[in-house]
């Protein structure tokens, strides 16, 4: 009998637990046979022993440039001596050493989880000329280290970039606790929940402000945080920044606090008032459809890729994110039509347990592994 094909997943960037890479990818081949291996950061939890991925940590950096030239090198070291069928890595600081670990009888699989161009343009901290340079720097060194490389995309726009990648979508997994709770036995709460990552470019500031805009409503965010935007965004809140709660600054939560959140409360709905930045507009967001899952409704910047989303799915309200007066009322309304909130949020969930899933995902990433390693 054939011993299983050997999978190593590496990340510099990305912690240990992150749900796409752990949770959904690890998982998923584990389940399906394959011997998965992660090398990521160090754990800020004492939880490695309950998990059924093997973890390979390496060091965490605080300074990204450290983190840059000294991780690629830590796991470069640690994947190269595991000698995997495939190597499937998820931060675009590692194209080199996946160049370096691609061999002729091995499969390297690079993971885009952003448009990284796009994404650097948007860099606060650069100016316009370093930024086009780095891009096209980043560029030009993906063309030549990817090129031998299999192409993972978790996002569908993503294909007009990569004619040769393979969609796996950042879809959720069902929860059943989801599926079963009940928002109906309690009314309605004066609560608004924002989850994951906390960032000026996912609408930190906007969300900071909602306290302003409609005196009854507290945000509850739930995801990591740098403290100096924590208190950059009590600040804005004034004399309502008690009417924010934000819970992981500067740390991470786990996947399964922030599902247990979403049954802590009956929150009015799920929100992602992002700016507009080029990035943000074209993607369907993962916080979408965990959203859906919970039966929440949302309530999201009115870009036409998320206003046609929302209205396809009849799961929520977009709005203009520096309207207050738009965000008031799409507010109001939930609150004062609680049926037909309730409604959105069952139109929601019934989309993610029909379509919009990782099951659905989950296979195809079986099948494309199984295809891709079958002659080797």
């Amino acid at each position: 009998m054939n011993s299983p094909k050997q999978v190593v997943h590496l990340t510099t960037v990305h912690h240990p637990y992150d749900p796409r890479i752990y949770h959904k990818e690890c998982m998923s081949l584990h389940h399906a046979g394959y011997d998965v291996t992660l090398i990521a950061q160090e754990a800020d939890t004492k939880q490695d022993g309950d998990k059924p991925i093997r973890h390979v940590p390496i060091k965490k950096y605080t300074s990204r440039l450290k983190r840059m030239v000294l991780g690629p090198i830590d796991v470069y070291k640690k994947a190269k001596r595991l000698n995997a069928d495939v190597y499937h890595f998820h931060d675009p600081e590692l194209l080199f050493v996946g160049w370096l670990l691609k061999k002729k009888h091995n499969v390297v699989i690079y993971d885009i989880h952003e448009d990284y161009i796009t994404s650097i343009m948007q860099k606060n901290y650069m100016s316009a000329p370093v930024k086009k340079i780095i891009a096209k720097l980043y560029k030009g060194l993906e063309k030549v280290f990817a090129r031998n490389m299999e192409l993972c995309l978790a996002e569908k726009y993503y294909k007009d970039i990569y004619k040769r990648g393979t969609c796996v979508l950042n879809y959720p997994t069902i929860n059943e606790h989801f599926i079963h709770h009940n928002r109906t036995d309690k009314p309605l709460e004066n609560k608004l929940l924002y989850t994951g990552n906390v960032t000026y470019v996912r609408g930190a500031q906007i969300h900071a402000k909602i306290p302003l805009i409609d005196e009854q409503m507290s945000v509850h965010f739930i995801g990591k945080c740098p403290s100096e935007l924590a208190e950059e965004m009590y600040e804005i809140a004034k004399d309502k920044r008690a009417h924010l709660h934000i819970e992981g600054i500067d740390r991470f939560i786990q996947k399964e606090d922030i599902e247990a959140r979403y049954l802590s409360h009956h929150w009015l709905a799920g929100v992602a008032l992002f700016p507009p930045t080029e990035h943000y507009m074209k993607k369907e967001l993962t916080k979408f459809f965990e959203y859906m899952n919970a039966g929440l409704p949302i309530i999201c910047s009115n870009f036409p890729v998320w206003k046609d989303f929302v209205e396809k799915h009849q799961c929520g309200i977009a709005v203009d994110p520096y309207d207050d007066e738009e965000i008031k009322r799409a507010i109001d309304y939930l609150r004062n039509h609680p049926e037909e909130t309730k409604q959105m949020g069952e139109n929601g969930k019934k989309a993610v347990l029909e379509q919009l899933n990782w099951h659905t995902e989950e296979q195809k990433l079986i099948d494309w592994y199984n295809q891709l390693t079958i002659v080797y």
